[in-house]
């Protein structure tokens, strides 16, 4: 196969044995690779309303068939059950891991049952291991990197820089304490963060996966690939978001850009517009602690940025914070102390938590507090909105699975169970809310409310088009066609993620036959616009059979009651709320689906499914 490795390794943690399987050249095609190709295995392999922690979900590590072949793809996916939502996750990470594990010769690996101990799965070439982790539980992501490579020298005779070639995928404390927004992190300090995959790991006894790859992936039409990949390059030199923005300041660049349109969620969604705004963002950013910048493999964009707070004698030091914490950690608890945002981001690497949902019920803890429905002694100190100390305080206190901490780790959906008003938790599918406020860009609405891993913007960018014209300028108020509009972009989101290429990439792939271009380039199979995008639809109809299956229905389908019945109250989008009833009704109809939001036989049988 071009593309394509042709091997799965399947690793039975129970038994503590694995098998290598060939990959199915028509799965491959009819599914691309990645997220759709590990869904259809989830789908046909679990039962749906498994519990997500039980040994009976499965955990899978999956790369594109453009993963790793110079086309500024790196990424792989996380695919399981999500321990946070119920539903299916597919959560997303770039770096150098997914290119390791392709030139290992592997396309997926599948992870079956629970250890008896902790272990880790190592991976050279042709040896494949299931190794002792007992003295890695317990330990930090960084220490537990230092602490397998540091192993490999001395047990396989490896030096440092033979040790440093290695790629692990990892967990951290909050994985193995079972936190409903643990992350799976690599030694790239990037992140598949979102639905608690990070959980999933911890369940099985699986502390990390360490891989090294000598082998190289075959490519179909090198010459084309190349000269496809010299036009991609120069779009993204071109444009202001690809060619400056993101190389300059990272995601960051969003926050003002962002905060301007007036979808800046601030004060627990209340607001989309933050006055503070000019503290935490891009340029701010740049002149405190920005000291370099970070790519992933074979990406010329660079976006990761290397960053260093100094205080009170102590020096810390990682990655980001991006945008979404920005906007989660800042914005939503209105805190303006960039420093602070920092080290709570820092604390979230070390320790594997999403940052994204470790902001967004924060923010949600400030409200209740606020609101007086959290008591004071629950928490242990005073909780306001803008108190940068509590949030680096909480942000601990989740990590380390302490105090209230606990509470905060189960996610914003639960809190605000717990304490009888879930109107103040802002998400979907018990899953946070990203750094947009649909109210000023309707089409994120629907999309978020469709999404079938729960609230994401990655799932259908919508806001590409509706403030800034790709493909092209739609009015980011209205309601009108957005349906049509967040199926479109999500379709193709879907072809990224299975493709293994970067979410970054899409203003240069769009609509113009790029995609297409070089996934034949690569792989040879002959993929048409037409056969591409219906993949693109037979994976997220796969996805929504899986959830239906797991209980999820047309009731979680929606948004929090602010969102569609408080106007936001100031900025562009002031007097706005999102029609989303009126969206929904359009979008089914189109998707092909019944009144209740399920997939007709029609649609099924048109889809292949």
């Amino acid at each position: 196969m071009n593309g394509w490795m042709g091997k799965i390794i399947r690793i039975n943690l129970s038994e503590g044995r694995h098998f290598l399987e060939s990959l199915d050249p028509l799965m491959a095609r009819n599914f691309i690779g990645g997220r759709g190709l590990a869904s259809k295995i989830l789908f046909d392999e679990i039962d749906p309303a498994v519990d997500p922690i039980s040994p009976e979900n499965k955990l899978i590590f999956a790369t594109g068939p453009l993963t790793g072949a110079g086309a500024a793809a790196s990424r792989f996916m996380v695919v399981t059950k999500g321990y946070l939502t119920g539903a299916i996750a597919c959560s997303n990470s770039g770096g150098n891991f997914g290119p390791e594990l392709k030139f290992a010769g592997y396309d997926l690996i599948i992870f079956e049952g629970k250890a008896k101990e902790p272990v880790y799965l190592l991976i050279e070439d042709d040896h494949i291991e299931i190794r002792p982790a007992s003295f890695l539980w317990g330990k930090v992501i960084p220490e537990t990197v230092g602490l397998i490579k540091q192993e490999l020298k001395e047990s396989l005779g490896k030096t440092d820089w033979e040790a440093r070639e290695f790629r692990v995928a990892c967990i951290g404390p909050a994985g193995e304490n079972l936190s409903r927004i643990a992350a799976v992190v690599t030694d790239d300090e990037r992140h598949a963060a979102r639905s608690g995959v990070g959980a999933v790991m911890g369940s099985k006894n699986l502390k990390a996966v360490v891989v090294k790859g000598s082998q190289s992936i075959n490519i179909d039409k090198h010459d084309q690939l190349k000269n496809t990949l010299f036009l991609l390059w120069e779009k993204l030199k071109e444009a202001k978001s690809t060619g400056y923005n993101l190389p300059t300041y990272g995601t960051s660049a969003g926050v003002s850009f962002y905060n301007e349109c007036g979808i800046m969620p601030t004060h627990n969604f209340k607001y989309g517009v933050f006055d503070h705004a000019a503290k935490i963002n891009g340029e701010e950013m740049k002149k405190k602690i920005v000291k370099g910048s970070f790519g992933c493999f074979s990406c010329p964009i660079r976006c990761g940025k290397i960053t260093e707070v100094k205080e009170e004698g102590k020096v810390w030091k990682g990655m980001g914070p991006e945008y979404e914490t920005l906007a989660l950690m800042g914005a939503s608890c209105e805190v303006d102390d960039l420093a602070a945002i920092a080290k709570a981001n820092y604390l979230c690497d070390e320790f594997g938590v999403d940052t994204i949902s470790a902001g967004g019920t924060i923010a949600c803890a400030m409200e209740l507090s606020e609101r007086d429905y959290l008591p004071e002694e629950d928490i242990g100190f005073k909780l306001t909105f803008g108190d940068g100390e509590a949030l680096v305080k909480l942000v601990e206190m989740i990590c380390k699975n302490e105090g209230f901490g606990k509470v905060l780790a189960e996610g914003g959906y639960r809190l605000a169970e717990k304490y009888g008003h879930p109107e103040f938790f802002m998400g979907v599918k018990k899953q946070e809310f990203p750094g947009y406020d649909p109210r000023g860009v309707k089409g994120m609405g629907v999309a978020y409310a469709t999404s079938n891993r729960g609230a994401c913007h990655l799932r259908g960018l919508t806001s590409l088009s509706e403030l800034v014209g790709i493909p092209e300028k739609v009015d980011p108020l209205t309601c009108e066609g957005k349906a049509l509009l967040a199926i479109n972009f999500q379709n193709f989101a879907s072809v990224i993620d299975s493709s293994g290429m970067c979410i970054f990439a899409f203003r240069g792939i769009w609509q113009d036959g790029t995609m297409e271009a070089l996934l034949n380039a690569v792989t040879g199979v002959g993929f048409d616009s037409a056969e591409m995008l219906k993949a693109g639809e037979r994976i997220w109809n796969l996805e929504r059979l899986f959830n239906l299956k797991a209980g999820l229905t047309k009731k979680t389908d929606t948004l929090p009651k602010r969102l569609l019945e408080e106007p936001s109250p100031r900025g562009p989008a002031k007097g706005h709320v999102v029609e989303l009833d009126k969206m929904l009704i359009e979008y089914y109809e189109l998707r092909g689906w019944d009144q209740d939001g399920v997939p007709t036989e029609e649609k099924i049988s048109e889809l292949g499914l």
